[in-house]
C-alpha cells in the first residue's frame, strides 16, 4: 500500500566535492587548482578543451549557474535541470580541433560516462565551442552514437 503525501519529494544532493578532491574532470588536480577555479570565476577556461572539461565537472557537481554562463547566448536554455538517479562516473577526451589561446573555433570530442539509477552508460559527443565576448563558450553538439 503507497502512502500519499503533500510535500514533495526531496532530491538526493550531488556528490560532495571538496578544493582538495580529485577533479571529476580526470586530471591528476585537485578540484580547487582544476575545474573549481573556473566554477568559481576566479580564471576563465584558456583552451576548449579546458572549458569542456569545467562543463563536464559542473554537470557532475550540479553546478547549474557555471554551465549557464558558459553557454553562448543563442543557444543557451533558460536552465538547467539535474537528474538526481544521474551520476557522472568519468571522462575521456577522445579529440580536440583547434580551440587554442590562437582560435576562435573548436571542437571536442569526448565519451561521459555515468549511471542513470546505477545503471552505466557513457555518451559520445562532439561539442562545438566558440570565442564570445573573449571567452570560450559551448555552442553546440552532435551525438557521435
Amino acid at each position: 500500500m503507497s502512502r500519499r503525501t503533500s510535500r514533495p519529494r526531496q532530491q538526493p544532493a550531488a556528490p560532495r566535492i571538496t578544493p582538495a578532491s580529485p577533479c571529476p574532470c580526470g586530471l591528476s588536480a585537485t578540484y580547487g587548482e582544476c575545474c573549481g577555479r573556473f566554477h568559481s570565476g576566479s580564471a576563465a577556461a584558456p583552451t576548449c578543451e579546458a572549458l569542456m572539461r569545467s562543463r563536464y565537472t559542473a554537470f557532475a557537481v550540479q553546478d547549474a549557474a557555471y554551465l549557464l554562463r558558459t553557454w553562448h547566448p543563442e543557444t543557451r536554455p533558460p536552465g538547467v535541470d539535474f537528474d538526481p538517479a544521474m551520476r557522472w562516473t568519468g571522462l575521456e577526451i577522445l579529440d580536440t580541433t583547434d580551440g587554442s589561446a590562437f582560435h576562435t573555433t573548436g571542437t571536442v570530442t569526448f565519451r561521459a560516462h555515468y549511471t542513470d539509477d546505477g545503471r552505466p552508460g557513457s555518451l559520445h559527443e562532439q561539442s562545438r565551442f566558440v570565442r564570445h565576448e573573449g571567452a570560450w563558450v559551448y555552442a553546440a553538439a552532435v551525438f557521435v552514437d
